[in-house]
């Protein structure tokens, strides 16, 4: 379930917050959220030929501000962003001090953003598309193991099997922030509907199976998501944007 939290935010080393936000309805003005955006962010909003993909990614990029901001009791302007060799973000140096992560993902105007302290982190959500969910998708991408699970499947069950698969995937390669130097058949993820996320096998370091846990995520009807988080023994708590007031 996804609620909105107290106006104090405890975030401890064994806990893990995931938050959903609707990019179309932010809780903030459009604005209002550009205006707290780098001039950078600001120049690549403006690159957007169509009016609603600018506004989302500017409503995107504005709440994972405020979001970060919450938790670091500062302004959400004052941030500033460091990027990885493969671009996964992280707090600048100043920032980073206070040992935050986090990782972001959105789909179709909804957006996940999964924040933890001290533990490295991916996350990712996707609008389920059954022309997408394809065996020859699948083949191309999936691991022999997860094919072979998928075909096992009756056909009504094969999309949102296709889409746990593609989204626990996904928040793997996030969260070891490698990008796609890291192939999506390199490595097995569980898939089969009912049954609870798992890294089964990674083929590239086998010790990393145990390093990750995953969890799925409903971020709400027609959408898959999933959360790769380093270690075990976490705790998950959900929110939902906007949850008190954004007001700094």
């Amino acid at each position: 379930m996804w609620t909105a939290p107290a106006r104090s935010l405890a975030l401890e080393g064994d806990a893990v917050h995931v938050w959903r936000a609707s990019l179309d309805s932010p809780g903030v003005s459009v604005p209002e959220l550009s205006g707290v955006l780098a001039p950078d962010e600001r120049d690549r909003a403006a690159r957007f030929h169509f009016p609603r993909d600018r506004d989302r990614w500017i409503a995107g990029r504005g709440v994972l501000r405020f979001l970060l901001a919450r938790y670091l009791g500062g302004r959400p302007e004052r941030l500033g962003f460091a990027y990885g060799a493969q671009g996964k973000p992280a707090l600048a140096t100043t920032d980073a001090a206070a040992g935050l992560r986090f990782n972001v993902s959105h789909s179709a105007g909804v957006a996940l953003y999964a924040v933890t302290r001290g533990r490295d982190v991916g996350v990712d959500v996707e609008a389920l598309r059954a022309d997408f969910a394809t065996d020859e998708i699948a083949e191309r991408f999936f691991s022999p193991a997860e094919r072979q699970a998928l075909r096992g499947l009756p056909p009504e069950r094969r999309c949102e099997a296709f889409f746990a698969c593609w989204t626990r995937k996904e928040a793997y390669i996030k969260a070891r922030g490698q990008g796609l130097s890291l192939a999506l058949d390199a490595f097995d993820v569980s898939l089969t509907p009912g049954e609870p996320a798992a890294l089964l096998a990674t083929r590239d370091d086998a010790a990393q199976a145990e390093r990750w846990s995953l969890h799925a995520l409903d971020p709400g009807p027609g959408f898959a998501g999933a959360v790769a988080v380093e270690g075990r023994g976490w705790a998950l708590r959900r929110w939902q944007w906007p949850g008190g007031s954004t007001a700094l």
